[in-house]
This record gives structure tokens, sequence and C-alpha cells, in this order.
């Protein structure tokens, strides 16, 4: 039974992937609700129902649009598998809970986002602007112990991401400032603490990667979304022995 309900939140995950992915590319543009079918970036070509499969329409059409056969980005297959494993994933480590509920709110949050900030370098207020008072009751009915870490948590996210914006003069952005304070408020202090550092690490490993094979210049604009998502999950998914391990550096 468990086999068939993994097999069955990665189906799901695959199509609202599917979905994450116009969230995240129609939000920042102010598109989401005026086209009312999926079209190709290139020719405007509206997709029929056969190129809208999650992934496995991109591996039968060999990543290229049956129109103009211009490249299709690698960007959607692998945002919809993503979220299918994230949605597998949820469901085999903790079932029928509410730490699935919080699972799927978060990997809601984070897909979208992270697609647009790799397509846009923005976090589109509007998604979190969305998300937060669904975080909000989640930890009105699901408190963190001792109630007050939450707040606590939201406090010395902003306290800290707002020095380094101030300190840094731009190193990161206002939309940074707001996702970490979310997710301060979400995980409460000890596990943002350790969400910031491993997205430090994450975006540090990240970038130096990017600005090499892209040839950028140490000025260049990276986007540190997707890096603080991935420490997000990262800290959601094995936040619990991690910070023992954490903890004990200080």
């Amino acid at each position: 039974m468990d086999i068939f309900f993994i097999v069955v939140f990665f189906l799901y995950g695959l199509i609202f992937g599917s979905f994450f992915n116009v969230v995240g590319l129609r939000v920042p543009a102010k598109s989401l609700f005026s086209e009312k079918r999926s079209y190709c970036d290139t020719c405007q070509r509206t997709l029929s129902w056969k190129e809208l499969i999650p992934v496995f329409s991109y591996i039968i059409q060999k990543g290229k649009c049956q129109g103009c056969r211009e490249h299709i980005s690698l960007i959607y297959p692998l945002i919809e598998l993503a979220t299918g494993i994230l949605f597998a994933l949820n469901y085999f480590f903790f079932g029928f809970t509410n730490r699935m509920v919080l699972g799927l709110l978060l990997i809601s949050l984070i897909i979208p986002i992270t697609v647009s900030d790799i397509e846009y370098k923005r976090i589109p207020n509007k998604l979190l602007i969305f998300f937060s008072p669904l975080f909000l009751i989640y930890r009105l009915f699901f408190p963190l112990n001792p109630i007050y870490m939450s707040g606590i948590g939201a406090a010395v996210a902003f306290i800290l991401v707002l020095i380094i914006i101030l300190v840094s003069k731009g190193g990161m952005g206002v939309g940074d400032l707001k996702y970490f304070t979310l997710f301060g408020f979400v995980f409460g202090l000890y596990h943002f603490l350790l969400l910031f550092f491993l997205s430090t690490l994450f975006g540090s490993i990240g970038g130096l990667i990017t600005m090499k094979v892209k040839r950028l210049g140490r000025k260049s604009r990276i986007a540190f979304g997707p890096y603080i998502g991935l420490a997000a999950l990262t800290v959601f998914f094995i936040g619990e022995p991690l910070i023992g391990w954490y903890i004990s550096l200080f």
C-alpha cells in the first residue's frame, strides 16, 4: 500500500510540477490568468494535450517544440521531476500526518519561487503573500514548542538578513529577506539558523560553479532563491539529525 501511495504522490507531483512551472513563469510577468491555454514561448502556438504530459512529452519530442522545432528549456521537465520526487518523499517520510501538510505547503511555495528566481531573478511578493496566511494557520493548529519560537525565528531571520543587506549593499535582495523571514517563522530559531547556514553553503558552491560555467564576473547577479529553497527542504526532511550536529559546533 505504501508503494501505491508513493507512486500516486509522485504522479500528482509531476502534474503539480507542470502547474508550478506556469506559476513561476507567469506570476512575475503578471500573466497567470491572462492566457487560458499553455503555449510555446517562441512561436506562441497553443500546445495540444499530447505536448503537456509532464516529463514524457519532453522526452517524446526530444526537447523541441513540435511547431517551430526550437529547443524547450530543460527547466520544465526538471522542475516536474523534482516536484514528483519531493511529493513522493513527503509521503514516504511522514505519511498522512500534519507534517505531510506542511511539506506540501513548503514544496508548493519553493518550486514556483525557484522557477521565478531562475528566470527573472525575482522572488514574487504575490507568492509570499498568498502562502504566508497558510503557514500562519498551520502554526496556529500545530505550533512549535515553545509556541513563541516562531516569532523569535522570524525576528532573528529579519534582523540577520537585513544587516547583511545593509552591510553588503545589495548582496541580498528584499525578496530574500522576506523569504528568509517566512522560513524563520515556519521553522523557528534553531532550525532557521541551520537553514541559513545551509543556504549560504549551497549558494557559495552553486555560485562558484555557475560563474565558472557561464564565465561570469564576481559582481554578476546570481539567483539565491533556489539555494534558500533547497536549504529549507533539507531542513524539513532531515533537519532533526542535522540540528544536533549543527548545535554541537557552537
